[in-house]
């Protein structure tokens, strides 16, 4: 049973504070940060309440909360201490990195804290198995760091300036995806996280224990430092192939996907979305495009495949700044800049499913314009389903229709927590008593 596409509270959990609460704790964060640690101007603060929920015409439409103040934490171990003191004035605390979500769950719901880690971007170790870093590590460095020491990250996400706890917190999936499945499904070797209790302090996981809070929005626990999944460096190419048709383009990004070793990122368009890509060589204009990260060992049978399917090989390149390049057009990056060749027209759904490829022309008929963008996922298709936007009534009608044709569907305009919903409350209700931790994220 799908999650709804918009999202509407039945229980809210509206915390019981106040604006006296909020100006006591603005005191206590200043005898802990400084002045320069504690933000309640309205230009931070505007910035604190926004993230890339923007990409969905459906929360657009919507008012999804203000902070009342926002804090910068510089060193880990003050983290603790700020969540001591919000829970003792009984003030809500919404995490966040840089923002780069697209379903609003960095938007503070009811107002209170919110809690900027981007200022906590140390890197601690490496070895052949993991690299740890502080929460507001970007993902990019992490992967530059990891190919200084001849590994690569398990996977990172298509925003790679994104940071490692928001995307443990709040993403989900990426380059790398293809071979490792998504980031709660053994990326994560141990977190450091703060609960929300009155006796608050950095709690160290293991393994199994750390699982639990990856991808929870932050409601179970605030991660302030964590270890990923590394493996041996691959030597990678980038290989761009354009087709006369999107049909000719998905059909042979399907073939491709069975190569090995497995590509580490395979993305298709369609010549419309292609057109709306940032200008580069490899991308034809009126041609659809195939793009994949391909280790060196499988170049040639991929490019064999693609060009036996009708393509035209366009670029072969190498080097961490054109992987890294490649996977900023991944996922839903393509619907991003077709929404900015043509704004306030398109919304997106999320869809899986080999129906992706296999029943590509009534997948598209579901909404007026449809456009799938093609992901290869771990054993089976992903991809954004764009539209034309009318209401969100029209987007609700076509999520029964897709899962008749075999789409299994995530929304993107929601803002609650969809993954195991009822098992993260449970874990909440213990590292949370008074549901202080980004409230309001349940149906």
């Amino acid at each position: 049973m799908p999650a709804p596409v918009v999202s509407v509270d039945t229980d809210d959990g509206r915390p019981d504070f106040g604006p006296d609460d909020v100006d006591a704790l603005a005191d206590d964060l200043l005898a802990i940060l400084g002045p320069r640690g504690v933000g309640t101007l309205p230009r931070a603060l505007e910035r604190a309440g926004r993230d890339g929920s923007g990409m969905s015409p459906i929360l657009s439409a919507q008012q999804l909360g203000t902070p009342d103040l926002v804090c910068y934490p510089r060193t880990a171990d003050v983290v603790p201490a700020i969540v001591r003191a919000a829970v003792a004035r009984g003030v809500p605390i919404t995490t966040r990195g840089k923002g780069t979500g697209n379903y609003g769950q960095v938007i503070p719901r009811f107002g209170g804290l919110v809690l900027d880690m981007t200022s906590l971007t140390e890197i601690h170790s490496v070895t052949d198995r993991a690299i740890t870093a502080q929460a507001g590590a970007r993902m990019i460095n992490l992967e530059q760091t990891a190919w200084q020491h001849g590994s690569q990250l398990w996977m990172y996400p298509s925003t790679v300036q994104s940071t490692l706890g928001g995307f443990l917190a709040g993403g989900s999936a990426g380059t790398g995806t293809i071979v490792h499945g998504r980031n709660h499904e053994g990326f994560v070797d141990a977190l450091d996280v703060v609960y929300a209790t009155e006796d608050a302090e950095l709690v160290h996981l293991d393994g199994a224990d750390a699982q639990p809070f990856v991808h929870t929005y932050g409601v179970a626990g605030i991660i302030v430092s964590a270890s990923v999944r590394l493996e041996p460096l691959q030597e990678w190419r980038c290989v761009y192939a354009s087709f006369a048709t999107q049909r000719e383009a998905f059909d042979a990004a399907y073939r491709v996907s069975s190569i090995e070793p497995k590509p580490r990122l395979l993305s298709a368009d369609g010549p419309m979305i292609v057109d709306a890509l940032p200008e580069d060589p490899a991308f034809v204009s009126g041609r659809a495009n195939v793009r994949g990260i391909i280790d060196a060992r499988a170049v040639e049978e991929a490019t064999d495949l693609l060009v036996a399917g009708g393509g035209r090989i366009e670029a072969v390149r190498e080097g961490i700044a054109e992987t890294v390049k490649l996977s900023t057009l991944s996922y839903n990056h393509p619907t991003w800049w077709l929404q900015k060749a043509q704004p306030d027209k398109w919304f997106h759904m999320e869809c899986r499913g080999d129906a992706l490829v296999t029943r590509l022309d009534e997948v598209e008929e579901v909404y007026e314009g449809g456009m799938v963008h093609l992901e290869v996922g771990h054993e089976m298709m992903f991809g954004m389903l764009n539209g034309i936007y009318r209401d969100p009534q029209q987007v609700i009608a076509g999520v029964p229709v897709l899962e008749e044709l075999g789409v299994g569907i995530h929304s993107p305009h929601q803002w609650y927590v969809d993954l195991d919903a009822e098992r993260v409350q449970a874990l909440a209700a213990q590292t949370d008593p008074k549901g202080l931790l980004n409230p309001g994220r349940w149906m």
